[in-house]
């Protein structure tokens, strides 16, 4: 049990957070600002939890629907389904528990989170295959991992008003960005074996559309909050936000695999500053 627990937890992502931290501080910044402030520690331990199962989850599916692709790409080659170690029923039955016990934190909250959950599941089961007919499946990923915004205001209000969706909007141009960068690093592996992303499609427009969508993320969340009242916190993490995308900027230009990978990784902590200009602007209301 101990080697397949280990097995488990690398199948899962469980030593690189960078990924559900990812999903969290969207979701988190938007169940503050549903519920105009602190929103309650039932509600805060649901969608934390909730966000930690459900991307692991979803890396249970990912890894399934791209074992044949991951084996021929240097940085996927060695994951535990695509390595054999884990077979495909195992690693499904892993995923199916843990949208199981993320499912039951969702029926403690109230009926219209329930039904938006169902079609985040749908959204998150369908992207791993997008890569096969989209030409930029960072799109379906970017509706995937900001939808526990509306969920958040469904949690809090009972239903997703029009502020909902565009944060939602805002935050797909931040997945677009991020993910562009992550898919940059695999450029040349994907190209080998036919799969389709947003760098292949956009060739040398790469970095002007990723730095384009971090502007479009922070002026959208902006102008989207603006009425809320947030005052000079919420600036103030906006414009950190914006100096570590022009960091960015500095690490992707030349295209490297390190440095594409490195911006990707370190990219969580954009959304951590727009996240905490956000609760230190509801604190000082």
């Amino acid at each position: 049990m101990p080697e397949r627990l280990a097995l488990w937890l690398d199948l899962i992502r469980w030593n690189r957070p960078a990924g559900w931290l990812l999903l969290l501080w969207p979701t988190l910044g938007a169940l503050w600002v549903a519920a105009h402030g602190f929103p309650g520690w039932h509600l805060l331990a649901v969608f934390t939890l909730g966000t930690v199962l459900m991307r692991s989850a979803g890396c249970c599916i990912n890894d399934v629907a791209d074992r044949d692709f991951d084996l021929h790409v240097k940085r996927t080659a060695q994951r535990p389904v695509t390595s054999g170690r884990i077979g495909v029923r195992e690693a499904l039955a892993v995923g199916a528990v843990l949208a199981l016990a993320a499912f039951a934190l969702v029926l403690t909250t109230n009926a219209a989170t329930i039904a938006w959950s169902f079609a985040a599941l749908a959204i998150a089961l369908l992207y791993p295959y997008a890569k096969r007919v989209v030409s930029m499946p960072q799109a379906v990923l970017g509706v995937a991992f900001s939808f526990g915004i509306p969920m958040a205001f469904a949690a809090v209000q009972w239903r997703v008003p029009l502020v909902a969706w565009v944060l939602l909007l805002g935050n797909l141009f931040w997945v677009l960005a991020y993910d562009t960068e992550y898919a940059m690093v695999d450029r040349d592996d994907d190209l080998r074996i036919g799969i389709k992303t947003s760098a292949i499609t956009l060739g040398r427009a790469d970095v002007p559309v990723v730095m384009a969508c971090y502007a479009s993320f922070l002026a959208i969340w902006w102008l989207a909050l603006a009425p809320s009242g947030l005052g000079w916190p919420f600036h103030a993490g906006l414009v950190v936000a914006a100096g570590q995308a022009l960091w960015h900027w500095r690490l992707i230009r030349e295209r490297t695999r390190e440095g594409c990978f490195r911006a990707f990784r370190l990219n969580h902590w954009v959304g951590f500053a727009v996240f905490a200009g956000i609760v230190a602007g509801y604190a000082l209301q």
